[in-house]
């Protein structure tokens, strides 16, 4: 394997003309509130110098010293409202109890969730718009939204509350995706779980699936520099747990098979062959009770 600095800086490269990487991040707190078993507090960050991102922040309550913490990122499924809310709320129509807020606080962990572009308290322009208005201007929707993710790791650790030496990442879908790429970027990130969009490109070209993702997704010229597999290189040693529905339309079992087979490889190459695991399930494109159960134990074990 290359070098994996210079590797992550090419990948963050084709993201696009992105904001400076020391742009001074600012918050405000809107509201701090008591739920079952956390205290939520509503925070507005500005991450970037262009738009204001909505945030919540959970943490246990009685909290006694720096506790680890996880970067929750939401999934998409047109779901335009509910961008951040999932955290709190669950997925619509999906098996999801508890919701992940009280699941991770009731363990003594944080939990940060940002609204990303055109979600929650960010849309009113429409996923299609934002991409053609960045576009125009040099910028890449998903590069911005990556970026937003990264700074959101900048804020958190900033965080009086939070082990800055204890820091996962999650998601499912269009969160997945972000949290791979995330770990892939961002060496403080300790541990990574994605759950059913660990997708490999070229199977989905293979398979006529390019539009199961939106237009977000696609970033110009990445295909001519990495594969899936080679991002999530990029990740080992760290532990990494994927998740994923052998029905599942976007992520294709021919390219599983091959993301699989190249990351046991870099990880027994690296010498830590348990660090990395991929859980498959007769299912589609949605959590299940047993990938639930196995997330906490793999965040348990690692964080």
């Amino acid at each position: 394997m290359s070098d994996p600095s210079a590797r992550r800086a090419e990948l963050y490269s084709l993201l696009g003309d992105l904001p400076p990487r020391d742009y001074p991040i600012a918050s405000e707190k809107v509201l701090e509130e008591e739920r079952e078993g956390y205290v939520l507090e509503k925070l507005v960050l500005d991450l970037n110098g262009l738009e204001a991102v909505p945030a919540f922040f959970v943490k246990p309550k009685h909290l006694s010293g720096p506790a680890p913490a996880i970067l929750y990122n939401h999934f998409h499924g047109g779901q335009y409202a509910l961008g951040k809310r999932e955290l709190l709320e669950g997925f619509p129509g999906a098996w999801q109890e508890p919701p992940w807020a009280i699941e991770l606080t009731r363990r003594g962990w944080c939990a940060l969730c940002v609204d990303t572009w055109a979600f929650g308290e960010r849309r009113g322009r429409s996923e299609g718009e934002i991409f053609k208005h960045m576009l125009w201007h040099g910028r890449v929707m998903w590069g911005m939204m990556v970026y937003d993710s990264l700074r959101a790791v900048d804020y958190l650790v900033s965080r009086p509350e939070v082990d800055a030496q204890r820091l996962a990442t999650m998601g499912l879908s269009m969160g997945s995706t972000m949290s791979w790429w995330v770990a892939a970027l961002d060496e403080r990130i300790k541990v990574c779980v994605d759950v059913c969009c660990l997708t490999d490109f070229h199977a989905l070209i293979e398979s006529q699936g390019l539009d199961g993702h939106g237009i977000y997704y696609y970033v110009p010229r990445l295909l001519l520099h990495f594969t899936t597999a080679q991002i999530n290189a990029l990740i080992a040693p760290r532990p990494h747990l994927s998740l994923a529905g052998n029905y599942d339309r976007l992520t294709p079992p021919a390219g599983l098979d091959r993301i699989d087979a190249e990351l046991k490889r870099v990880y027994e190459k690296l010498g830590a062959p348990e660090a990395w695991q991929l859980l498959r399930y007769e299912t589609g494109h949605f959590e299940t009770a047993d990938m639930r159960k196995r997330i906490v134990e793999w965040l348990e074990r690692w964080l």
